[in-house]
């Protein structure tokens, strides 16, 4: 079980210092394709880390929403989506290989992230714009109790989904994530720390109503957009760790 990170996602010019206390801790960087936040040279910088720490990597498209850190729903025309994922996938994996390195997967963000999960056509769409791409990626998505369903659509396009668990929101009765408008969405670090060890031990996470769920898990996301994040993320790596030692 790998442990990721959304990465590059430079808004206001802090740069990327916050993100190289992160990387030590990581499996895989999720990197910001510039649509919802990070341009080329932040992505650059944050590649490096990558390399550096022989972290995995990965893109993180989003809608072209910049202004809403691509956290508003669009509607758009399944070409037009098409052609803004492989612009922004194709962006990063030019600076990928110009680094000899290699572009492992694709993790879309925000509200794109979101609604793939609850809408079957714009889920389509997606997995068409991983499987037309000139090189083979692996899908990164939310596990969910339709995660078997979601798989054999994958598979019908011949792309690797990779299930993805969060250690720091709390989840509903199907496995969805309880919207950020929520005063219970993000968990504080007690909560964090104990649902990555229930993943780890149990492979299943409590949701609001108390209710235990089983969820398939290839990845942990941490999100570091905040200053504690770096504690945090270095107390999640431990219990990954140790976990996977047992």
């Amino acid at each position: 079980m790998n442990l990721n990170c959304d990465l590059g996602e430079d808004v206001d010019g802090q740069g990327t210092e916050h993100d190289a206390q992160l990387m030590p801790f990581i499996d895989q960087a999720n990197i910001a394709c510039g649509f919802h936040a990070g341009d080329a040279w932040v992505a650059s910088n944050v590649l490096d880390m990558a390399a550096k720490h022989c972290v995995t990597i990965g893109a993180h498209p989003s809608y072209p929403d910049r202004k809403n850190f691509g956290r508003k729903s669009l509607q758009l025309k399944p070409q037009e989506l098409i052609a803004n994922l492989h612009y922004q996938i194709g962006g990063l994996d030019a600076l990928v290989k110009g680094k000899g390195l290699v572009l492992s997967y694709v993790k879309p963000h925000g509200a794109l992230y979101n609604d793939m999960i609850i809408d079957a056509d714009l889920r389509y769409t997606v997995m068409q714009a991983i499987a037309s791409y000139s090189t083979d990626l692996s899908l990164m998505m939310l596990s969910t109790s339709s995660f078997a369903e979601h798989k054999v659509e994958a598979d019908k396009l011949g792309i690797k989904l990779l299930a993805e668990a969060f250690a720091d929101r709390c989840y509903d009765d199907d496995g969805h994530l309880l919207s950020r408008e929520h005063a219970a969405a993000v968990h504080d670090e007690p909560a964090i720390l104990s649902q990555v060890r229930q993943l780890i031990e149990k492979g299943s996470v409590l949701t609001r109503s108390g209710t235990e769920l089983f969820l398939a898990v290839d990845s942990i996301c941490m999100h570091g957009d905040n200053p504690a994040a770096t504690n945090t993320i270095a107390r999640v790596s431990e219990i990954v760790r140790k976990g996977l030692e047992q």
